[in-house]
């Protein structure tokens, strides 16, 4: 029921974004943004597990590079560079103001973005684009970190199985080499309920963080 409600969520709004899109409305689609990032310092975040076009068109691409056996195992070292995220921040905000201040010309940014996503998930695991390239993932990682309620585990439950590492599109889901038990980085996760769904010994829940 929960994955369910997770995919119609984002189906509705990856209509909502295309209709914004082909409206050219981006502003309307950059407050929802807005609401989001502070609703992931209660919430977590949100946007990118149930909201994101680019996640929702991301994950039927990812299933379509394993089947075709075009997913490598590495990215390149180049694309794990941090400043990448904020390089593609700048470049957005370059363009939808200066661009359209000076010259009058206005790039559909999101759309490209959409468009990247989709290629870069063909080639690498999508935590490649979610956490070194997306200049929105990069905006909420600031206030997801800081999430009241977010998804963790309950480590006396934990047997080290790994399954919630193999289905995090975020790495947010780390097994431990000295505990054998999982751990959740809040400032990654997408709140997707992935990792949730997948354990065998239920020890995964969405709450709030205990320090």
């Amino acid at each position: 029921m929960i994955k369910v409600s997770i995919n119609l969520t984002r189906i509705i709004f990856l209509g909502i974004f295309i209709l914004i899109i082909t409206k050219g409305a981006m502003v309307m689609w950059l407050g929802i943004f807005g609401v989001t990032l502070l609703l992931a310092l209660l919430l977590g975040r949100v946007f990118c597990g149930w909201i994101c076009p680019m996640n929702t068109v991301m994950i039927p691409t990812e299933w379509l590079s394993k089947k075709l056996n075009l997913q490598a195992k590495e990215a390149p070292g180049w694309l794990k560079s941090k400043s990448i995220p904020w390089i593609m921040l700048i470049v957005m905000i370059s363009a939808m103001t200066i661009l359209k201040r000076i010259f009058g010309i206005e790039i559909p940014i999101l759309l490209i973005l959409l468009i990247l996503s989709v290629i870069v998930t063909l080639r690498y695991k999508p935590e490649v684009f979610h956490n070194n390239i997306c200049p929105f993932g990069l905006l909420q990682s600031f206030t997801g970190r800081f999430a009241l309620f977010t998804e963790q585990v309950n480590h006396d439950k934990c047997i080290g199985c790994k399954m919630c590492e193999s289905v995090c599109p975020s790495e947010a889901v780390i097994v431990s080499k000295q505990n054998k038990k999982a751990n959740i980085n809040s400032l990654l996760c997408h709140q997707c309920f992935n990792c949730q769904l997948i354990c065998p010994e239920n020890a995964i829940s969405y709450g709030k963080k205990k320090n």
